[in-house]
């Protein structure tokens, strides 16, 4: 009878997730059995510490040499540690946004009970209960952890998994909103539906690639295409696993659950899906793309080229659109996940071009930006909640100047424009695509900026040079929670946009996939 040897374990490289994952199951224990009355500042200070704690781990990681662990199931190298640490950020902040207006419960984004049908009798005397949903910090930190993990995945078995961790709890997330109840449970199931779909192409892409190469690990399947060739099985598997990944990216035309989830989630939830996930969801392309087939990228680069046109084309048409600020904001997601597929073809052959460096801070500088838009969206209400029709953000300006300088602020960073973040982001993963010869790519790239850019100058217009309505709406003074998240955002895209040179380089020696 044979053995099983135990798969060699680095705990020190799995700190990030070890207390990620260890926060979120202390909260379900603190859930389950700690008194209702302690349990909302329990439960934020368990989510800080979890998502803290893997900040801080991933950057004592980083001097550390890039290693396979897990019995070669997870990869903790540059890549994975700069997206776990920008993630781990996010969640923070996420956290904070979730806690906001916690000392008048009955202002909570978040609805008291979940298990009440949407306008019941219970239902609308619940929309002003005293009490507080908790469950959705150990749901927000298992999200975190899935979403970390996915981007170390050496396995897509393992990529699977944390697909479906991060997942889930987004899903139960999105149908939580105290008000426009019906309309928050009608986005839970649309994304629910839609991303089960998108995890069966998934699942069968990994089935395939599996029956054409014998494994599911990245390098082995790299060894197998090297040695094989291209064959039919493998390239259809990898379509397959290629649309499951840009379903969770808001590719087009992937991203149709992308403007009524947006939409009908607590702004809050909106804020870290649009934020986090995209960092996870292009962490695992990056990786499955250039660990498992990088020496055969003329199976994908003809399909990523015209998914990034397609998304770029889509989100910058449809946002002009739009008449919902949440539901721009999705389209303009949908845009900005095509500028990042630039800096994925941009990466070169065996992933060693600039475009990686580039994507990452794309990332990054996208994922804070957001954050802070999606925080100022939570502060202009209306009785029913956030107003978000553009209608009612007219004359804002004299509201609230310093909302309305801040949203112009952020705005101006999402359409590139210069001295932001989102400039600097832009200009390096056009750079990765002209250096790779995908200069065509760039310059649809600047034609959809500048088609994007017109629905953000729509919002500064409305908001400076219209008059207010008599019944507008009120802008609520930030709690401590959303003023950190709106200074660290502010400031980071600031400094990004004029003193980028430090986290490039960062980016820059963080490139270097390992598998």
């Amino acid at each position: 009878m044979g053995t099983i040897d135990a798969p060699d374990l680095s705990y020190a490289a799995l700190a990030p997730l070890l207390f990620v994952f260890g926060a979120a199951a202390v909260g379900v224990l603190v859930e389950a059995f700690a008194p209702r009355a302690v349990r909302h500042p329990v439960q934020v200070a368990l989510a800080l510490v979890g998502t803290l704690g893997a900040l801080v781990s991933t950057v004592v990681l980083a001097g550390r040499d890039d290693e396979v662990t897990a019995g070669g199931a997870l990869a903790v190298d540059g890549p994975a540690l700069f997206l776990q640490g920008t993630i781990a950020a996010v969640g923070a902040l996420s956290v904070l946004l979730f806690s906001e207006r916690a000392l008048d419960p009955a202002r909570s984004a978040f609805v008291a009970t979940a298990a009440v049908p949407a306008g019941s009798v219970r239902d609308r005397e619940l929309a002003t209960s005293e009490r507080v949903q908790t469950e959705v910090y150990p749901l927000a930190t298992f999200a975190v952890g899935g979403m970390m993990l996915f981007t170390a995945s050496n396995d897509l078995l393992i990529m699977f998994v944390a697909l479906e961790v991060l997942s889930l709890p987004l899903y139960l997330l999105s149908g939580l909103a105290r008000r426009r109840r019906l309309l928050s449970q009608e986005a839970a199931l649309k994304y629910f539906l839609l991303g089960a779909f998108a995890s069966a192409f998934f699942l069968y892409g990994l089935a395939l690639v599996y029956g054409a190469t014998g494994s599911v690990r990245l390098s082995a399947i790299r060894d197998a295409s090297v040695t094989e060739g291209g064959s039919t099985l493998v390239v259809l598997g990898l379509g397959l696993l290629i649309v499951g990944l840009m379903f969770k990216a808001s590719v087009a035309p992937f991203h149709t659950w992308t403007p009524d989830v947006y939409q009908g989630a607590p702004t809050a939830v909106t804020a870290f899906m649009a934020a986090a996930t995209k960092v996870a969801a292009f962490g695992a392309v990056l990786r499955l793309l250039y660990v498992a087939f990088g020496t055969a990228d003329w199976t994908w680069r003809p399909l990523v080229y015209a998914l990034a046109i397609a998304s770029m084309v889509v989100g910058a048409v449809l946002g002009l659109t739009q008449t919902d600020v949440k539901r721009m904001l999705a389209y303009s997601s949908v845009a900005h996940a095509g500028f990042l597929l630039t800096g994925v073809i941009g990466l070169g052959p065996g992933g060693t071009g600039y475009g990686l460096a580039a994507t990452m801070f794309y990332l990054l500088a996208y994922a804070l930006t957001t954050l802070g838009v999606f925080g100022l969206v939570t502060l202009v209400r209306d009785g029913d909640g956030e107003a978000t029709h553009l209608s009612q953000w007219a004359g804002l300006a004299r509201r609230s100047p310093v909302v309305a300088a801040l949203m112009s602020f952020f705005l101006l960073a999402l359409a590139g424009i210069p001295l932001t973040s989102g400039f600097t982001g832009k200009f390096a993963v056009f750079r990765a695509a002209i250096e790779e010869g995908a200069w065509p790519l760039a310059l649809v790239a600047l034609i959809a900026s500048a088609i994007a850019a017109f629905f953000y100058l729509r919002v500064i217009v409305l908001m400076y040079f219209s008059e207010p309505a008599p019944d507008g709406p009120t802008v609520g003074v930030p709690g401590l929670p959303t003023t950190i998240v709106l200074a660290v955002t502010a400031a980071a895209t600031l400094v990004l946009g004029i003193l980028p040179g430090a986290v490039l380089d960062l980016a820059e020696s963080a490139a270097v996939l390992v598998g």
